[in-house]
């Protein structure tokens, strides 16, 4: 039976590009290749008829000739049968699908020793509102993997070297047939490595790291908030087998504070003031982050007014203008009153009645009347 064109066995037209071979070859291989229909040899013969024309239209030397001679023109013995020699191999052409499944990912180039970088670490660090408002240099011990300095990372005792993995040739991974289906694996013998220890290290027993702590020195910038992250490059583990080090993340944690507040570049806190200065208004002293300032008190001052000192704020990390300091009056109750005092009161409150000096009050029982009345109680 003649062979059909193998544009047509994948679908694309004569002029499609490298890229657009490679993806329709994609599309047939995960519809028929073998693991997927077991037992099945027409899906079976449907793969190999694929992979022979992607075997040809996949070599832009093969493909001119394919191009200009048609199947008299290639060499038949590029096609189905060479499944595991010449043209693209499983990895290479599921490689962005399966990723590291078969061990392609991650190989040293040129037979070196498979180098990892090493993992990224977190520290939370609790700072006053105070240290994070002006900046500040603190000091952390982290607990890490450092590279052990008697193999200097290598994993070898001293004076040896590891030697090359004689069952990947240092590759690091083998390549393994399954009938005509090739697929490539992590070496078992070095475990990825590409190398062997035969004499490890006895102070970290051939890990080439050891747990430890080390101390550092972190300078926090002025403005930074709950939820800001320092990165301390090159601070996290130690690499495996020569592999660059991780990155520190120090994330900042700002404690409790006793007066303030902070949302963004603004603080908050709760002034409480007596009810003679809320009446007759006066003056008192506020705290801020640089300072005592005076706060002056209108008469006649509610619960909840809130007032603004403008640039009595923060300046947030990220720049931008100083925020505001807003206060909120709280008119406190007296507690632990005198027979005297309670008598003062009561002469205080007959002195009261009329609803000219408790306008919120009188309002609230309108309201209160009116909704008695619409619901018929």
């Amino acid at each position: 039976m003649a062979k059909r064109d193998y544009y047509e066995v994948l679908g694309v037209a004569r002029n499609a590009t490298e890229a657009e071979i490679k993806k329709a070859f994609k599309r047939l291989a995960m519809k028929y290749h073998p693991d997927r229909n077991p037992d099945d040899k027409a899906a079976e013969e449907q793969f190999k008829e694929a992979k022979e024309a992607y075997d040809i239209l996949g070599d832009p030397q093969k493909r001119a000739a394919y191009d200009q001679f048609g199947h008299a023109g290639v060499d038949p013995s590029a096609g189905g049968a060479g499944f595991g020699a010449g043209g693209a191999s499983f990895s290479d052409i599921f490689g962005d699908v399966f990723g590291d499944i078969f061990g392609g990912g991650g190989r040293a180039g040129g037979g070196g020793q498979r180098a990892y970088r090493g993992a990224d670490l977190r520290y939370n660090l609790d700072l006053t509102l105070e240290e994070a408002v002006a900046g500040t240099t603190v000091k952390i011990r982290v607990p890490t993997l450092v590279e052990c300095e008697e193999c200097d990372g290598s994993g070898a005792r001293r004076g040896t070297t590891p030697t090359t993995c004689p069952t990947c040739n240092g590759h690091g991974s083998v390549r393994m047939q399954q009938g005509f289906f090739s697929l490539q694996q992590t070496c078992p013998r070095c475990r990825g490595t590409g190398k062997i220890i035969a004499d490890p290290c006895p102070h970290c027993q051939g890990q080439g790291r050891l747990r430890d702590q080390k101390t550092l020195s972190v300078k926090v910038p002025a403005g930074v908030d709950s939820g800001d992250r320092i990165r301390l490059a090159g601070e996290g583990e130690a690499g495996e087998h020569g592999g660059p080090p991780g990155d520190l993340y120090v994330q900042i944690n700002i404690k409790p504070h006793p007066i303030f507040k902070r949302e963004d570049s603004h603080l908050f806190c709760e002034v409480p003031i007596s009810m003679v200065t809320a009446a007759l208004g006066g003056e008192l002293d506020v705290p801020t982050l640089d300072g005592r300032v005076k706060l002056k008190i209108p008469a006649e001052t509610q619960t909840g007014k809130q007032f603004r000192l403008r640039g009595k704020g923060v300046k947030s990390v990220r720049g931008g203008v100083v925020g505001d300091l807003i206060c909120r009056v709280a008119v406190e109750t007296p507690v632990n009153l005198s027979e005297r005092q309670r008598e003062l009161l009561q002469e205080f409150e007959k002195s009261m009645e009329g609803d000219k000096h408790t306008p919120q009050h009188s309002s609230w029982l309108d309201g209160v009347k009116k909704f008695f009345e619409d619901m018929k109680f």
